[in-house]
């Protein structure tokens, strides 16, 4: 199957990359690299031994876009570009307007010019914003509560409207939970742009001594030990499980949101004890205050992607841990190191 992956360099993008060319599907990826590397691409053909077709450019060109499409001719797509940072999203709500959801409007109209009508969109746990139950299901109501959640419902509705339209259309929305951990072979994983957004990157610096300490926002929570408790995923199982939508979407007509997370919630106290067991070092950590916004819980029903896609993840919190250790020991300063290539 011909496959068009935007930000395919990304984190999420460049491991599911490895998932589909050992598939067997052929590639090309469309990225401006604004928070990725070439060098990930360069990685992900060392481990694959496959070629990748690449066009640089951004998802708000329609131009470039149109004239990448109906070049390749894509069977599906899988759209990952697309600004993430939530702090930012609420400094700058239209550059992320832009961004994210013109940036879809153009790749869903370059995909009708080369006649592709399958898509597997990353969506976002974001959207639900506060939980009115846990786990969260894919009935629960969807709130977002920043702009960066807000685009992610938006292209959401987005594309059920454009599936609706076409017939023949099939849609797979994955809401992603927390995707941490990297590839085994430690060439690929996250390299977040300047102070990490998310725990595990943030922990991986300070293990590896490019940050001092690890602040712990808020033990008062009514969890386990008081910290705050997420579905921390491993970016190997939710390369997996594109993998598993692509399929699915190839049997039929559909527009179907589904949760990809574990179940299971870890805390920060257990996930920074998971990481000591991994690197075999202490991480020096302290207790804030809470953050504003922050929740207690966070966790994903996954019955959904089990009956649906027949996927469910299979790595544990060690190997999420030991992964991305693998990775950040190997790459101290990430895909920047002077060794990368």
């Amino acid at each position: 199957m011909k496959v068009l992956v935007t930000g395919g360099a990304g984190y999420i993008g460049s491991h599911t990359l490895v998932a589909l060319l050992a598939a067997g599907h052929e590639v090309c990826v469309f990225d401006n690299f604004s928070n990725s590397s070439p060098v990930a691409l360069a990685r992900v053909r060392q481990l694959t031994n496959r070629d990748i077709r690449l066009v640089e450019a951004d998802i708000c060109n329609g131009d470039a876009l149109m004239q990448a499409t109906t070049e390749f001719r894509p069977d599906a797509v899988i759209h990952f570009a697309g600004l993430k940072a939530v702090g930012e999203s609420s400094e700058n709500p239209l550059l992320y307007y832009a961004n994210n959801v013109a940036g879809s409007v153009n790749l869903l109209a370059a995909m009708d010019a080369a006649e592709c009508h399958r898509i597997i969109f990353s969506s976002s746990a974001t959207v639900y914003g506060r939980a009115q139950y846990l786990p969260f299901d894919e009935q629960h109501p969807v709130h977002p509560t920043n702009p960066y959640g807000r685009t992610k419902a938006i292209v959401e509705e987005l594309i059920r409207d454009w599936a609706a339209a076409h017939p023949t259309a099939s849609a797979v929305l994955l809401r992603y939970f927390n995707p941490v951990g990297a590839h085994d072979s430690g060439l690929i994983g996250e390299d977040p742009r300047d102070i990490p957004n998310n725990l595990m990157p943030f922990v991986a610096q300070v293990a590896v001594g490019r940050r001092t300490s690890l602040a712990i926002f808020g033990d008062d929570y009514n969890t386990r030990d008081g910290t705050g408790e997420r579905d921390y995923i491993h970016v190997v199982d939710l390369a997996n499980a594109h993998l598993a939508a692509l399929d699915y979407s190839e049997k039929g007509p559909c527009c179907e949101v589904v949760n990809v997370g574990t179940g299971r919630g870890i805390t920060v106290k257990e996930l920074v004890a998971a990481y000591e067991r991994a690197c075999g070092r202490n991480i020096p950590a302290q207790i804030a205050p809470r953050r504003p916004g922050d929740v207690a819980s966070s966790y994903a029903a996954t019955a959904k992607a089990e009956r649906l896609l027949g996927w469910r993840a299979a790595l544990d919190i060690d190997a999420m841990c030991t992964s991305s250790w693998r990775w950040q020991s190997n790459n101290i300063e990430g895909y920047g190191d002077a060794s990368a290539g």
